[in-house]
């Protein structure tokens, strides 16, 4: 937990900064409010673009896409400029399984960190590791980027 109350600050610090572009080709600032305590939250995730959406992968003991159940607005710190957008959360096993695939086909690169292996033609290669995958996380939308 030490290691995320460092980082965290940090890559705050960093994608609000010039410097901004050694980070944010992956990743981005979301700010949520609140549900209960009405102040904004902003945490730095991971993206992967899939057309004119953004995925994000959570894992479901983290508690800040809670916030997203729902649909809700957020504003995203995203390569060096403020955007608005809608966050839904995913949570359904099914709905994340397609949104894993989604996501590994648009960044191969996160099949390993998922523990997936993709085909010849980049779609995973077995659908139980997809399941696998999916279990203990979420998948976050942003959609209607502004």
């Amino acid at each position: 937990m030490a290691a995320r109350n460092f980082y965290n600050p940090l890559m705050a610090f960093l994608l609000r900064s010039p410097l901004h572009g050694f980070a944010s080709k992956n990743l981005l600032l979301l700010t949520v409010t609140g549900r209960r305590s009405g102040k904004p939250i902003t945490t730095p995730v991971n993206y992967v673009r899939d057309g004119e959406t953004l995925l994000v992968v959570s894992w479901k003991e983290r508690t800040w896409w809670r916030n997203l159940r729902g649909g809700a607005p957020v504003t995203l710190r995203l390569q060096g400029r403020d955007v608005r957008a809608r966050g839904e959360v995913l949570e359904e096993e099914s709905a994340v399984a397609e949104g894993i695939v989604r996501l590994v086909r648009a960044a191969p690169a996160f099949a390993s960190y998922l523990k997936i292996t993709l085909d010849a033609a980049g779609d995973p290669a077995d659908p139980a590791a997809v399941r696998a995958a999916a279990g203990p996380r979420v998948i976050v939308q942003l959609n209607d980027l502004k």
